[in-house]
């Protein structure tokens, strides 16, 4: 009796003990649960995270590309004025160089013209024979040379020496001055790069068989043709000049500049 007492009592324990066991609430699925929001959390922001980061790559980059582009523009930019530059500085030294040589031949004709008036004393008034035309002592003319001359040297009014020498040529075409108003005609037309108005101006020099600037005007037309790639007729004045020259200035120039 005692001992079936003893297992009634274990077996209603061992009931009790199951059905506390069943009754309490299963921690695992508490766990999961949790465990599963937590994850998902954590992929949201780093998935966020790593999206700012591709924006803020995105954003250096193309700032980056845009600075480079505005660099190489620069550069481009300070390459074209650089080059623009030294062209300014070329062409300012070939006109210097123009001017300086124009000058040159001009105060030598001005030395010139201050001679004529005592040649001219020596003839009583009668006209006299010269290079190129007949010499007048009409003050008239002497001061309309003079005056153009001056337009030059002193006024340094190309446009209107110019004008001024066409207006000599008119009005005085047998005077000793014409070949050389010619002369500095083609000279004034060269300074300014006024390459047919040269070449009639020092070709109608080239005419007067005896003017003593003919052997320049004949490196002048040589310079001209060079000037616009005629090689071989730049060498022909040239050598016109070393045949005719030989011993002059001029041929000196036309040996520097003939091209072999």
């Amino acid at each position: 009796m005692f001992s079936n007492l003893k297992r009634v009592v274990t077996l209603t324990l061992l009931a009790s003990a199951a059905s506390s066991v069943l009754a309490a609430p299963a921690p695992v699925s508490d766990l999961g649960g949790s465990n599963s929001a937590s994850t998902s959390s954590s992929v949201r922001s780093n998935e966020t995270d790593v999206q700012r980061l591709e924006r803020l790559l995105e954003n250096r980059n193309r700032v980056q590309l845009q600075m480079q582009q505005q660099l190489d523009e620069m550069a481009l930019e300070i390459s074209d004025l650089r080059g623009q530059l030294e062209k300014n500085n070329y062409d300012m030294q070939q006109m210097l160089h123009r001017q300086r040589e124009l000058f040159i031949e001009l105060d030598k004709v001005r030395g010139q013209a201050t001679a004529a008036p005592v040649a001219a004393s020596t003839t009583d008034g009668d006209t006299k024979p010269s290079a190129g035309g007949t010499f007048s002592s009409n003050a008239d003319e002497q001061t309309a040379y003079q005056n153009a001359v001056d337009l030059i040297l002193k006024k340094r009014d190309y446009t209107g020496a110019i004008a001024a020498f066409q207006q000599f040529q008119k009005d005085y075409p047998d005077s000793s001055f014409t070949p050389n108003s010619h002369y500095w005609l083609g000279q004034l037309y060269f300074a300014k790069k006024q390459d047919k108005e040269a070449v009639k101006s020092f070709a109608a020099v080239v005419s007067y068989k005896k003017s003593n600037k003919r052997a320049d005007a004949l490196v002048k037309l040589g310079d001209i043709a060079g000037r616009n790639n005629n090689a071989a007729q730049a060498n022909k004045y040239y050598q016109q000049v070393l045949d005719e020259y030989p011993s002059s200035a001029s041929a000196k120039l036309a040996q520097e500049r003939i091209k072999k």
